[in-house]
């Protein structure tokens, strides 16, 4: 069965945030950390693998990241936290 991840990447503690999907979050995070993708996160050093979830259908995946990246930021800052207090960067715990 295929999995599918919605994820969240901050430059730094409470900085700036970036919300994506991905098929595979190992190799995803890592071309983020060596700027392999361009644009925005490339831009803010947004790199640091802070909150994910996993989910084996695409359409809720879809739909969870449209709806996570709708929210205010109050309200991202809380769904980290709930799982990441201390703000780690999870990618380190995933190799």
């Amino acid at each position: 069965m295929k999995s599918y991840y919605i994820y969240i990447l901050a430059s730094k503690r409470n900085g700036t945030l970036y919300t994506g999907i991905t098929n595979n979050l190992i190799r995803r995070v890592y071309e983020h950390k060596q700027g392999f993708v361009d644009g925005f996160t490339r831009m803010y050093c947004i790199n640091r693998l802070v909150y994910f979830e996993e989910t084996n259908n695409i359409s809720s995946a879809l739909k969870r990241e449209r709806q996570i990246k709708s929210w205010k930021r109050k309200w991202k800052l809380q769904l980290i936290e709930s799982i990441n207090p201390g703000w780690k960067d999870l990618y380190c715990e995933l190799i």
